[in-house]
């Protein structure tokens, strides 16, 4: 029997679901448009299977978060939904006010209705269990008027917030076609994986990072675990290497000084399992130059060099399966973006099982044409990572407590 239920368990037809589907897009902080309509794309599936078996649709989702330039409302993505679907998204400028429970009230079967931002309602950025965010203004508003909820938004799963947790205590609950999938293909790669296993891991993020090095090196899932960006810093920094002070500088400023400790412990237990540059690229008179690791000069690191992308390239050929999470580097500037788009070539032409983690690395396949070559390219990074990192989901769990 499933862990959770998904959308096939429920007669949806005449009833009214409530979707939470994570839309974040990039929006241009001047014109208010969206510029990359992949998670809206992503959902789709969703909403319309829904429509289509005669449910009233309401969407609940959010975009950004407060003080950001692109924390805004939801009319650009009912617009751009609208087109996707081939049908029509009304819009409502309000999350649980009498206007927007009028218009639930009022759907009909196959009308989809997209609720304001979400974390406008300022109760949605507080993480707390499910339990306490059912007694919350937005569920108990919502919920008498809601037959079903459907959670859809995995890449905000590892979240604990009001709209993915609090409607599951009370509401039969599924999880939708984009969660289901999700779980399923990243859960059946870990509990299968085909050796050898690599694990490519960088971007900006190292805490999480290390948390998944420690997990699949001790569980016996990864043969090897390359390291770039700051990840690979911290790593060689913590193998014995000067990496510059400026390096140092930014490592510590961020907060991640501990991080050095940790790595230093995992090559001490795991020895050559965990790899680390054995060049970089640095920026000089305007100019990439790519340096030998031990001889890194006081500037500051962009990407790994080309003797180690080389190298990463040879294990990522020889790997049955692999993990990628974050860019190798500074991937927004074309100098610096080798590191990034070379080892996402060497993923696509390999022959191994592969999984790209969300986020950067993610929108950098998307935009290299890599997606197709990919045996799945995850939705959320946060969330992706967290489960290569052996953390329960708090949204996931919720489904799970609310099937039992």
């Amino acid at each position: 029997m499933a862990e959770f239920n998904t959308i096939d368990d429920f007669d949806i037809e005449n009833k009214t679901v409530l979707v939470r589907v994570d839309i974040n897009s990039p929006v241009d902080p001047g014109s208010g448009i969206i510029l990359d309509d992949t998670r809206l794309k992503l959902h789709a599936q969703t909403i319309k299977e829904l429509s289509k078996r005669g449910a009233k649709v309401v969407l609940l989702a959010h975009q950004s978060r407060p003080g950001k330039k692109d924390f805004t409302t939801l009319s650009q993505h009912a617009d751009a939904l609208s087109d996707i679907l081939n049908l029509r998204v009304k819009y409502i400028d309000s999350i649980f006010a009498n206007v927007a429970k009028e218009a639930i009230r009022d759907l009909k079967p196959h009308e989809i209705l997209l609720l304001e931002n979400a974390r406008f309602f300022s109760e949605e950025s507080l993480s707390r269990t499910p339990e306490e965010q059912s007694k919350t203004l937005l569920v108990r508003h919502l919920s008498p008027l809601i037959d079903y909820f459907v959670n859809d938004a995995f890449a905000a799963a590892h979240r604990s917030q009001a709209s993915l947790v609090g409607f599951t205590v009370n509401t039969p609950s599924a999880a939708g076609r984009v969660m289901e999938k999700e779980l399923t293909v990243i859960q059946d790669a870990l509990d299968n994986v085909q050796h050898p296993c690599v694990f490519l891991l960088g971007g900006m993020k190292p805490d999480d990072s290390i948390d998944v090095m420690e997990n699949v090196l001790s569980n016996g899932t990864a043969d090897a675990i390359l390291t770039t960006g700051i990840v690979g810093n911290i790593v060689l920094w913590a193998s014995g290497a000067d990496i510059g002070q400026v390096n140092k500088d930014f490592i510590v400023s961020r907060g991640y000084e501990d991080m050095v400790e940790k790595s230093r412990d995992l090559i001490e237990r795991f020895g050559d399992k965990v790899k680390y540059p054995i060049d970089v690229a640095c920026e000089i008179d305007g100019v990439r130059v790519d340096i030998d690791a031990s001889q890194i000069p006081n500037e500051a690191i962009f990407d790994i060099g080309a003797k180690t992308i080389d190298l990463y390239a040879k294990e990522i050929r020889d790997a049955k399966t692999i993990f990628a999470n974050g860019p190798a580097g500074v991937f927004e500037d074309p100098k610096f973006a080798i590191g990034t788009e070379d080892l996402i070539n060497a993923i696509a032409n390999s022959d191994g099982f592969s999984i790209i983690g969300g986020g950067h690395i993610a929108a950098a396949t998307v935009g290299l044409g890599c997606d197709n070559q990919m045996s799945h390219v995850s939705s959320g990074g946060g969330a992706c990572i967290s489960m290569l990192a052996g953390k329960k989901l708090a949204a996931v769990e919720a489904l799970k407590n609310s099937k039992k």
